[in-house]
């Protein structure tokens, strides 16, 4: 039975690997471009923010905590299921194929928000919608994080994880820029598409569907399958919980600090994904922005993001993850902190830009810390309790948000609870015993 390696040392799957081609790096790097249609501009800069916590849906406040609520529920179906996932691709080899399916799942389910009209009755739907939209998002994303390994060795990790967050970034500037300029901005968008009856934002789930699927086509082709472990028995469905808590108590007993990390990365990616959740939702309820300083916020905002996947990138295999993600996570600290005391769309634009620049190294590295610790053979699987610890907690930082802004009334105290998520998860952060950077 295959061992997790103690945390100080590499992963065989990073070791001693033929370098991958320009065209299956780029190819994989495509389908984060193709997916920033679902995080750019369905969850965090365009539909939730501009359209699904609107007025029609009952004002920012109450919208924004019904989201928020489908939200945690979403994590709890995650926790869930996402470990069992990545467990039985590793073993069936059928990483590829589940990718595919999961990501026309998100899809279909963001496709379906066309039918989101502007009426607090369809609240509800559409926040689910959105929810189940992240279920299947994050599954297709164990796949897709274990895919990493299959392109990356041990010197090249880190820069090829930072290309796959910055294409996304640059995907979500560019669909932004074209829902802008063919939908958002005009009066009559393409098509004679106007806002009457919330038209204009019912196609952009459209639009958004087709940039997912267009984008997913690449890594279907250029990435090959992996081949399924004759040594791993085939397991039920149910069975594969029981082979799972035994995952987790061979890595207690080799190799602890993995325990740890995927503990403390559980902690501070829930506050990451609230960042890119409710921070254009703040952007408008609290700091005033309309919809076009929204847009052009989010695409400076992606340039600035993309600027810092990068250099997470050589940094990370330069100085190692942990460094990279303890610098990212104070300096989000700070920017969030001026954020909740202070005033005007300047100081959002100045120091939620710094935001930005310190989201994408924290991503970037939390991924590639995994990746260099997961055994050859059991990628899906450690990548899949990667996801599960992360959605395990998922409900912190939405449930926090929602809470201070009940309890204070108002939508700016949310950030104290997303703060105290970040925070939690540095400081957990802090005693994990890093990977060696073996040279």
């Amino acid at each position: 039975m295959t061992e997790f390696p103690p945390a100080a040392s590499y992963s065989p799957a990073v070791q001693a690997k033929a370098p991958a081609t320009k065209l299956q790096i780029a190819a994989w790097a495509a389908w984060d471009w193709g997916g920033a249609a679902f995080n750019a501009v369905m969850t965090t800069f365009i539909f939730t923010a501009l359209y699904l916590t609107s007025d029609a849906f009952g004002g920012a406040d109450h919208a924004s905590a019904v989201l928020a609520l489908a939200l945690s529920l979403s994590g709890v179906a995650i926790a869930l299921l996402a470990p069992v996932a990545g467990q039985r691709t590793d073993h069936s080899g059928r990483r590829k194929l589940w990718l595919g399916i999961n990501t026309v799942i998100v899809a279909l389910l963001t496709a379906s928000c066309f039918f989101v009209q502007p009426q607090e009755s369809y609240l509800l739907f559409g926040c689910l919608a959105i929810a189940a939209g992240h279920v299947f998002f994050e599954l297709a994303s164990v796949n897709y994080n274990a895919m990493l390994l299959q392109i990356s060795t041990k010197t090249s990790i880190g820069r090829i994880s930072g290309i796959g967050w910055a294409a996304g970034y640059v995907g979500g500037i560019v669909a932004l820029l074209i829902v802008f300029i063919a939908l958002i901005q005009p009066d009559v968008g393409v098509f004679g598409i106007t806002a009457e009856n919330g038209m204009t934002y019912r196609v952009v789930a459209l639009f958004s569907a087709a940039w997912i699927i267009l984008f997913s086509i690449p890594v279907m082709l250029a990435i090959p399958e992996t081949a399924p472990d004759p040594a791993m028995p085939k397991v039920g469905f149910f069975q594969s919980y029981v082979e799972l808590w035994r995952t987790v108590r061979r890595l207690a007993k080799t190799s602890p600090h993995t325990l740890f990390f995927l503990l403390a990365s559980a902690i501070f990616r829930d506050g990451l994904a609230a960042i890119f959740t409710f921070g254009a939702v703040i952007a408008v309820g609290t700091f005033g922005f309309k919809t076009g300083d929204v847009l052009i916020f989010a695409i400076a905002g992606n340039v600035v993001a993309a600027a810092g996947a990068l250099s997470a990138g050589f940094f990370d295999d330069r100085f190692g993850p942990k460094s990279v993600i303890v610098v990212s996570l104070l300096g989000l600290l700070a920017s969030g902190t001026v954020l909740l005391f202070m005033e005007g769309k300047t100081v959002f634009w100045i120091f939620g830009l710094l935001l930005c620049l310190f989201v994408g190294p924290a991503q970037s590295s939390a991924r590639t810390f995994i990746g260099r610790l997961a055994p050859a053979g059991r990628e899906g699987e450690l990548y899949g309790l990667y996801a599960t610890t992360g959605r395990a907690v998922s409900f912190l930082a939405p449930s926090l948000f929602a809470l201070f802004i009940t309890v204070f009334g108002a939508q700016r105290w949310g950030i104290i609870g997303i703060l105290l998520v970040l925070l939690a998860g540095l400081l957990l952060l802090l005693p994990v015993k890093p990977p060696a950077l073996n040279s």
